[in-house]
Order: structure tokens, then C-alpha cells, then sequence
């Protein structure tokens, strides 16, 4: 593995970082160079870490999924992992062009415990090359209904810790959208959605507030914040949940009341199961 070149004027590059995947990430310039638009996004990857490391304590393996390009595995195995006896970051991605991609940077990094599927989450939840539990389950910027999809593989793996950053929400505001008209005359409520930005606003909210309550329902306690967007992006809402106790059946019912209240039933197999 290449080592560090960097003169100790970059303060920000922790101790046998990989500078090469910096350079991947455009985090550093070709030639080693943190300019004021790479020390914001550098800042920004220490701030998902720093939500993710703690969990790592003991965990042996991460499954990443709609993982993209891998920055997010890359940076935590290159962080968090490589110095350690065991673990590894498995990335699942169903664009095979991009899971060769990251099997050849891995190579080159020298991340041995580094491995990508090209498969749908479908695929991934009979794959015989998974492990039948996983510690800990991402999904990052996972459009739309992705992140369910990511939460129901890793309910299925029984997996201890959860951290999602969900955008692009659109399922719910849909669903509030087609109903609106019965929903005007049902409910005074529905004046929250009325108008189209305030459905997709409120679809939105409704949406992570049911994934949090499904969580909660299993058993997970569920901590939601702010994150300052990945690689330029909006700001969007962090998950994380993890397994503490026995499931809350008060938390299946408030999303029933909630599916009930808005008007969107038909929605009660994806967020009450």
C-alpha cells in the first residue's frame, strides 16, 4: 500500500490515510493538494464517520447498500478497518459497471476485505455469498423507496446497527397526491397537503417518520439529525438505529394511526410489517 507524501502542513489527513483513495475521492489533487472546496468535503466524510466508527466497535461485518461507487465503504475500511485483525465492507450495488470498478480500486489499494455483489436487494436476500447475519447495515442518498428496500434486508439480517441518509422520498407524497380529493372531504388535516409543494414536503417527513416508527416497532432505538450533505449535496436527515430491546408493538400501532389519519393505507405492507 502506498504511503503517505504529504507534508505535515495538511493537518486534516489522519495518520496512514491512503492517499490514493483521497486523490479517487478528488478530496486531494493529482499532485497531493488540499485546496478550500476539498477541506469542506474532507470535513464533511470525518462527520459520517464520526456516526459510524463507534458502531464498528466489535462489528465484523458492513454491508453497504445502493452503494454506488463505494466512497462510503472505501473511507470507512481505509478509517476504520485495515488495521484490523478481522472485518471486511461488503458493497452491493446492482450496476455491475460500477461494482468492477470498485473490485479494481480495491485491488490497487490494497483492501483485501473489501467486496462488492452486483445484484438487486431482491438477489441479496437469498445470496448464498452473504453472510446469514451482518452487523451493520448502510444505505446512503438511497433514492426513494431504496431505503425501505435496505431497511428490509437488514431487518432480514438481524443486523445491530442501521444508518441511513434517505432523499428524493416520493412514494408517500404519490400515494397523498392520488388520494387528495377523498381526503379533503374526510379530514380538515388534509389542509397540510393541499397544495402541491406541501404534499411533497409533508410526503417527505412522513415518509422517515414511518421508517422510524417500523424500526422502533422492531426493536431498534432510532437517533434522527441533521447531516451536512456527502459529496455536495442537500442537507438530509441521518437514521440511526440500533437493536437495544424487545420489539415496541406501540410503535406498529401509531403507524397504522398515521397510515389511517392521512389517508394512505394502501401503504401499511412497506412500513408496518
Amino acid at each position: 500500500m502506498k504511503k503517505s507524501n504529504l507534508p505535515a502542513a495538511i493537518p486534516e489527513i489522519r495518520p496512514g490515510q491512503s492517499i490514493e483513495l483521497l486523490k479517487e475521492l478528488h478530496i486531494l489533487t493529482r499532485d497531493g493538494k488540499l485546496n478550500q472546496d476539498s477541506r469542506r468535503k474532507l470535513k464533511q466524510v470525518y462527520h459520517l464517520v464520526q456516526f459510524i466508527e463507534p458502531l464498528l466497535d466489535g462489528a465484523e461485518t458492513l454491508v453497504d447498500h445502493g452503494a454506488g461507487k463505494s466512497y462510503l465503504g472505501f473511507i470507512l475500511y481505509d478509517l476504520c478497518i485495515k488495521e484490523r485483525a478481522s472485518g471486511e465492507i461488503i458493497g452491493i450495488e446492482s450496476r455491475p459497471e460500477l461494482v468492477d470498478k470498485s473490485r479494481e480500486l480495491a485491488g490497487r489499494l490494497g483492501f483485501p476485505r473489501m467486496r462488492f455483489l452486483a445484484c438487486t436487494v431482491e438477489d441479496s436476500l437469498t445470496s448464498t455469498v452473504l453472510p446469514e447475519r451482518v452487523d451493520v447495515v448502510t444505505a446512503l442518498h438511497a433514492c426513494n423507496t431504496a431505503t425501505d428496500d435496505a431497511i428490509r434486508f437488514a431487518l432480514a439480517k438481524e443486523a445491530r446497527h442501521i444508518v441511513l441518509v434517505p432523499c428524493c422520498q416520493a412514494e408517500v407524497a404519490a400515494t397523498m397526491r392520488a388520494n387528495k380529493n377523498e381526503s379533503l372531504g374526510k379530514t380538515p388535516l388534509s389542509e397540510l397537503w393541499r397544495h402541491p409543494l406541501h404534499t411533497r414536503e409533508l410526503g417527505s417527513h412522513l415518509t422517515n417518520v414511518l421508517r422510524c416508527l417500523l424500526l422502533e416497532s422492531h426493536g431498534y432505538d432510532v437517533t434522527v439529525t441533521e447531516l451536512v450533505g456527502w459529496e455536495h449535496s442537500m442537507k438530509n436527515e441521518l437514521i440511526v438505529a440500533s437493536k437495544r430491546g424487545a420489539e415496541r408493538k406501540n410503535a406498529r400501532e401509531r403507524a397504522t394511526a398515521i397510515l389511517r389519519e392521512f389517508n394512505i393505507e394502501e401503504l401499511a405492507a412497506r412500513f408496518t410489517y
